[in-house]
């Protein structure tokens, strides 16, 4: 009996390699012989560097960077040498996770910090580079990134504009010509988990910018703010990326990485399962348990549960979600390829009573699911 244990990580309970390890115990409890894979998975999001470097054995590297706010901090990024390629998670710099409530203000915080990772990529050598994009407390357009590889983004007196999405109203004139040249032989992936455009009503600031801080005010300004800086970068680039799906991801990141790098936007699950070989591991499986903090209709915007099932449905491969909570919609993931779903849940519970359980259950979930696909037929 081979199963597949590839969990998310479940907010504020459980890391995904926690989740993994709970899940085995339960699966090693009722089937003490069963041939156990963990392979812990993200979506792009927080959390998604640990399960690139656990899936791919890669080197974790840290790095002195700036974070959101322009404080030193210490970021983790991924060295995977055989393959001459980094991996880069854009909250490691520049997360949300990093600022207390009162310190989010998307009005000024800068992906400065990214920049900085890129470049010790391309000093490492790198030749190929994975930009994870969740948990941004940016909305800068990825200004400060390209400020950080050499670009020049000057105002009308001819200095450089100041941290932050507001000053890009200010931008007066972009050169590109001093950005990094090793960027040219760098092929960059993007992993983005939303469709968002970078301006308007579905854009980076009126979506995102206020659980950035943004008030509804600043969000106008910042949208202003950011068409003033599409409209730039068009004018010297000689191509328009603003209505392009993913291009509002972490504050406009995804529309910098593929105007000014050509980087290909791709969902951040699909990516990490490419790097995991997934292919290979659910061939190998009899059965597939994944899970995470909930599963609802939003799930199927690219969350974990849902790309490991869409692929397990085309090995014909049955897939179990375990998850913290089954909300509104979730019952269209049956037709995702997900063949059962449960809530971890034992009893009536708050959520503070049930997060400290979270691996307790898990555990006993999976113990439970086993014993019953184990048992023999009538």
């Amino acid at each position: 009996m081979n199963i597949l244990l590839c969990p998310d990580s479940f907010k504020d309970a459980l890391s995904a390699q926690e989740a993994a390890a709970a899940m085995a115990r339960g699966v090693q409890s009722a089937v003490p012989d069963a041939h156990v894979q963990t392979c812990p998975l993200a979506d792009g999001g927080e959390g998604s560097l640990d399960a690139l470097i656990a899936a791919t054995g890669a080197e974790r590297r840290q790095l002195e960077v700036q974070d959101a706010l322009g404080r030193k901090r210490q970021a983790a990024w991924g060295w995977l040498g055989e393959q001459r390629t980094a991996f880069i998670e854009l909250a490691e710099a520049s997360g949300l996770q990093h600022l207390s409530a009162s310190e989010r203000t998307a009005l000024h915080t800068s992906t400065f910090g990214v920049g900085e990772l890129l470049c010790a990529a391309l000093d490492q050598g790198a030749e190929k580079a994975l930009l994870l994009l969740g948990g941004s407390a940016t909305n800068d357009g990825g200004a400060g990134m390209l400020q950080a590889l050499g670009a020049r983004l000057l105002d009308q007196n001819g200095k450089p504009l100041p941290p932050g999405g507001a000053a890009l109203s200010q931008l007066a004139s972009l050169n590109v010509d001093e950005l990094d040249p090793r960027l040219s032989g760098l092929t960059l992936e993007a992993a983005v988990d939303v469709d968002n455009p970078l301006l308007g009503e579905r854009g980076a600031s009126a979506v995102f910018g206020p659980q950035k801080g943004a008030s509804p005010q600043e969000v106008e300004q910042l949208d202003q703010a950011l068409s003033h800086f599409a409209d730039i970068s068009a004018q010297v680039l000689g191509q328009d990326h603003r209505e392009l799906p993913g291009a509002g991801a972490a504050g406009g990141m995804g529309f910098a990485a593929r105007a000014f790098f050509n980087a290909t936007l791709k969902p951040g699950i699909e990516m990490i399962m490419q790097q995991a070989d997934m292919s290979a591991r659910l061939a190998r499986a009899d059965l597939v348990i994944t899970g995470e903090g909930r599963l609802d209709g939003q799930s199927l915007a690219g969350k974990t549960p849902i790309g490991v099932s869409r692929a397990a449905q085309r090995l014909n491969k049955p897939v179990i979600v375990l998850a913290g909570s089954l909300g509104d919609g979730w019952q269209a993931c049956l037709d995702e390829g997900v063949t059962a779903a449960f809530a971890l849940a034992d009893g009536p519970m708050t959520l503070e009573e049930a997060l400290p359980r979270t691996a307790e259950l898990l555990e006993a979930r999976c113990e439970s699911l086993v014993r019953l696909w184990m048992a023999p037929a009538p």
